[in-house]
């Protein structure tokens, strides 16, 4: 199969998880999905990360978000996994863990890169929007951690950007000031849309209070 890119349809499938079989796109549903990748159960890296997703429970809920996480374990292992994430990160994993033993998934997903390890997948991310569509792509190494309140930051930018004409600058969080997009010339238009107005910093350069605020 050929590398999964942004824009394109993420592939559906039926797995075994933590909470029973799971086809992905029943799962989602209408909601936006973050579906997350793990080089094996008992390891450390995952163990802290699956935590700190946990506990960020309410703030993917609020944005209309389910998180599904994949590791190439069976289910019976994820149990106990989960067990040790509780306890250790004191919190409740509750959303599903992906067995992916045959690899079905990893592989539609290209989470397995060889030059880095022949059978573990790396630390892929991926968000998925309502229609399906792919929207973000993270690969880390084995050995580092994700940061999710990135993932969160991007959710939070990609929803506004598909609501309003704006994209948003570097480093930028929910509530700060956003990017007029260059394709927006008509100003009858722009009064409307931004009727807190806009400063020019350069023509192409227009920044303006988060419409949505």
């Amino acid at each position: 199969m050929a590398t999964l890119r942004l824009g394109d349809i993420a592939p559906d499938f039926e797995q075994d998880s933590s909470v029973g079989k799971i086809r992905f796109y029943d799962y989602l549903g209408n909601s936006w999905g973050v579906l997350f990748s793990h080089p094996a159960d008992y390891t450390p890296v995952c163990t802290t990360e699956l935590g700190y997703t946990a506990k960020l429970k309410d703030e993917f809920a609020k944005r209309g978000v389910k998180v599904l996480a994949l590791s190439v374990d069976p289910a019976d292992k994820h149990q106990g996994w989960i067990s040790d994430i509780n306890e250790t990160q004191n919190t409740s994993v509750e959303f599903p863990i992906i067995a992916d033993a045959d690899r079905k998934v990893s592989d539609l997903y290209d989470m397995i890169h060889p030059n880095a390890n022949a059978t573990l997948t790396v630390r892929s991310v991926f968000i998925i929007d309502p229609a399906k569509k792919v929207r973000l792509i993270i690969t880390y190494p084995a050995s580092t951690g994700r940061n999710f309140n990135e993932i969160l930051r991007v959710i939070d930018s990609l929803q506004l950007t598909d609501s309003h004409s704006v994209a948003t600058p570097v480093n930028w969080e929910d509530g700060q000031d956003v990017i007029i997009v260059p394709s927006l010339q008509d100003e009858e238009v722009i009064k409307q849309k931004f009727p807190k107005g806009y400063k020019a910093v350069r023509p192409y350069l227009r920044i303006t209070p988060q419409p949505n605020k």
